[in-house]
């Protein structure tokens, strides 16, 4: 009898946003969702011009250095840069091609996203290849529905779901994992317009952050 091993250190996931700024509703379900699925990196992928909403307030160079404080103490998290070098929209279908060519058709990769994000899934570009690519790894958030919004788009979804951490680190691509993670109230919308008015937000966001704003004056601080 054969036992099949499998590397669990192979399965590698990509999260990406603006991160303006990087907080613990960013941070902290990824890191229970590491535990929930036995993943051991997360790789941190800022991006320079966000295809579905406002350009960030802070600057690239200022979002990259918020995240390396974020991450300092945290091994799980890795930074790459490679969107922040772009002057195009970054696109999550284009971005994941790319990374599937760096590391062959067999190893498995994941993306992230929130509940919210799954529902709107379809309208994103060039969508349907990115299962091709990589899982998708889902953090729930409440007051979100669980159903999409058509029937073929809930046909799609039913056809990809796993309820099996074994399936992401044994298949390279191609399947969509629901997963049960904590729910933190806060947004970097809200965080800005604390500090705006001059509320703290300590409770927010690491320290390390928070004392680079200060430093450089970022959303208006007082």
């Amino acid at each position: 009898m054969f036992l099949l091993m499998v590397d669990m250190k192979q399965l590698q996931a990509i999260y990406g946003g603006t991160f303006d700024p990087v907080h613990y509703g960013h941070l902290k379900p990824v890191e229970t969702l590491a535990n929930l699925i036995g993943l051991t990196k997360v790789i941190i992928v800022p991006n320079n011009v966000p295809p579905h909403r406002p350009q960030p307030e802070a600057s690239s160079e200022q979002r990259k250095h918020m995240l390396a404080l974020a991450i300092a103490d945290k091994p799980l998290f890795v930074l790459d840069e490679r969107e922040l070098q772009r002057d195009t929209p970054s696109y999550t279908a284009e971005t994941l091609r790319h990374w599937r060519q760096e590391i062959g058709p067999e190893k498995p990769l994941a993306f992230i996203i929130g509940q919210d994000s799954l529902i709107n899934f379809p309208t994103w570009h060039d969508y349907e290849s990115i299962l091709d690519n990589a899982h998708l790894l889902v953090c729930r958030r409440p007051g979100y529905p669980m159903m999409m919004k058509d029937d073929a788009h809930q046909q799609w979804l039913d056809a990809h779901l796993t309820s099996s951490a074994d399936d992401l680190h044994f298949l390279p691509a191609g399947k969509i994992y629901l997963a049960e993670t904590p729910w933190f109230n806060i947004s970097a919308t809200l965080i800005r317009e604390r500090l705006q008015q001059g509320e703290s937000c300590a409770d927010m966001l690491p320290a390390s952050v928070l004392t680079y704003i200060e430093q450089q004056g970022l959303y208006h601080t007082r």
